[in-house]
């Protein structure tokens, strides 16, 4: 028997309060479950089981006071199960047919250490709440590497590869090309390389019995029924692990009734509320934008065009498919704000050629594009009116400031719109950016972007100056909070004081959240932004 304590990690106070303890003893863990959720002078925070198990021992009560190293409880690991009693191949629960065999015979009694030999891999987050699986790389009973890849799955913005954690045997796979998944669902198990040698004589008592057994798994029952949605008009009792859950699957835990005591929601609770929400009735896009928010308006009615003349169809691409619903909800959910303006960009076009012209004698195998130039000055103007820099919290009570400043940039593909993101800008010089920006550019349109590559942005650039047009409103990408647009330059007469001058202007479209940016705050950025591009000497202050 393998009983193992858990003691308090260091959380950075001498002495934390205990404001709620989440399980009792004889409950079974999860590893990652909270235990108990203690408060230090900034924050609450769980402390979770470190594997899964059974609580053996816990006498702690909230209110109770502890410091770093001392006992939280006792834990029996779920691979401590060291004796399997093997009988008459007749169980109930759960149900195992009968194997008529003439293997070695085995005796009643056989001692069997279980190790953990398999184990889960799941979808990471994706930053989206579904992704499609474009591609199964492996089979049941396939030998993988470290970091090889399972499937391919494709999001609003690439196709990306989901690897195995490590080197080992797929245990079981049931996911097919086309199927959808979201963050934390199961892909596969794996029975890790280590595992296997040292299950060796185990497999060999197992295969002389013919029996396999499986813990049997709780179900959730979910009903397809309408159902009355629960509103809590109240404080929502959560731990911080619940409501960092809540907040990735986009979750409004106002919504969800709470199981445990006090009506705390737990983990279940909210995985209920999920899939019921998937088991209603599926909305058309003119309905329904995304969990917990609805635009109620009518649902628009089927119309038969073939009757007024010839017509084709064509089936949206996987990017339109899985990029329209976050479109339409970032659309109805956030009040939208955009502010028009020009930049004279007169000078910044000449020295962006006479520098070019230098870098071909220099036969290098890049150009400056002007859009390197607004990635220098966004990020200056960022620094400058960091609000802009900002994502308000899911609750809607916060702004969340960020120390970064990483720009994603709309590129457009034979696959359609991709956003890949250059991390650090306002630490990048305009040769540095230059070569990052073909980079990702090339990786986006050949569709070989990684996580990482789509990951992280603060602030997005939307540039049709290579197409045409004047201005357009473009959509902010939630959790940000401002996007910018940039369209085609025109030469324009610009009057000096004296007489009109020809300048080359650089009309600019910036779309913000009027919930966390008011107008004025928006015409100054607006403001500053142009005055970069007109000089950019001020980017070097």
């Amino acid at each position: 028997m393998s009983i193992e304590e858990v003691k308090l990690p260091d959380v950075g106070n001498e002495e934390v309060l205990i404001i709620e303890v989440c399980v009792k003893v004889g409950d079974s863990v999860n590893e990652d479950d909270a235990i108990i959720v203690v408060e230090t002078e900034k924050a609450s925070m769980d402390i979770p089981a470190p594997f899964a198990g059974t609580i053996e021992s816990l006498t702690l009560k909230a209110g109770d006071k502890i410091s770093t190293g001392m006992l939280v409880c006792t834990i029996k690991s779920a691979d401590s199960q060291e004796v399997v009693k093997v009988e008459t191949v007749a169980v109930e629960e759960p149900k195992v047919e009968e194997v008529k065999t003439e293997t070695p015979k085995v005796e009643e009694k056989v001692i069997v250490k279980q190790t953990s030999a398999v184990s889960e891999v799941k979808l990471p987050d994706v930053g989206n709440e579904e992704v499609l699986v474009i591609e199964v790389c492996v089979k049941a009973g396939d030998s993988v590497e470290v970091d090889e890849a399972i499937i391919v799955v494709e999001t609003e913005k690439a196709s990306m590869d989901i690897p195995a954690p490590f080197a080992g045997i797929i245990e079981s796979l049931t996911l097919k090309a086309g199927d959808k998944i979201s963050t934390g669902m199961l892909v596969c198990t794996i029975k890790s390389t280590s595992a296997v040698e040292e299950n060796e004589e185990v497999v060999a008592v197992v295969e002389a019995a013919k029996v396999e057994e499986k813990a049997p798994t709780k179900e959730l029952k979910v009903t397809t029924e309408p159902t009355v949605v629960f509103k809590n008009t109240g404080k929502v009792y959560a731990s911080p692990s619940v409501r960092r859950m809540a907040r990735e699957y986009g979750v409004d835990l106002t919504l969800v009734k709470g199981s445990s005591e006090k009506n705390r929601v737990v983990k279940e609770d909210i995985r209920l509320f999920i899939k019921q929400q998937l088991s209603a009735p599926v909305a058309t896009s003119s309905n329904t934008g995304s969990i917990g928010f609805g635009s109620n308006l009518p649902e628009l009615k089927e119309i038969d065009f073939s009757k007024f003349g010839e017509i084709e169809k064509v089936e949206l691409s996987r990017i339109q498919k899985i990029s329209g619903p976050s479109l339409h909800r970032n659309y109805l959910a956030i009040p939208h704000v955009t502010q028009f303006d020009e930049s004279d960009i007169t000078a910044l076009e000449e020295f962006r050629k006479a520098q070019n012209e230098v870098l071909t004698k220099k036969k290098a195998d890049y150009k400056i594009s002007p859009l390197v130039f607004v990635l220098k000055a966004v990020a200056k103007a960022l620094q400058i009116h960091p609000i802009f820099n900002s994502s308000l919290s899911v609750d809607g009570q916060s702004i969340i400031y960020k120390k970064y400043i990483n720009i994603a940039v709309a590129v457009d593909t034979p696959n359609g719109l991709v956003v890949p993101v250059i991390k650090d800008v306002d630490k990048k010089g305009i040769e540095q950016l230059s070569i990052e920006l073909k980079e990702i550019s090339l990786k986006a349109r050949d569709g070989k972007l990684k996580l990482e590559d789509i990951q992280g942005a603060c602030f997005t650039i939307s540039s049709l100056g290579g197409i045409g047009g004047t201005a357009f409103t473009p959509i902010i990408n939630a959790p940000e909070v401002a996007i910018l647009g940039v369209s085609k330059t025109q030469m324009k007469p610009v009057w000096n004081g004296a007489q009109f001058e020809p300048k080359l202007m650089l009309p600019l479209s910036l779309s913000y959240d009027h919930r966390v940016i008011d107008g004025a705050n928006g015409a100054r950025f607006s403001t500053t932004l142009s005055e970069l591009l007109s000089d950019i000497r001020l980017l070097l202050i």
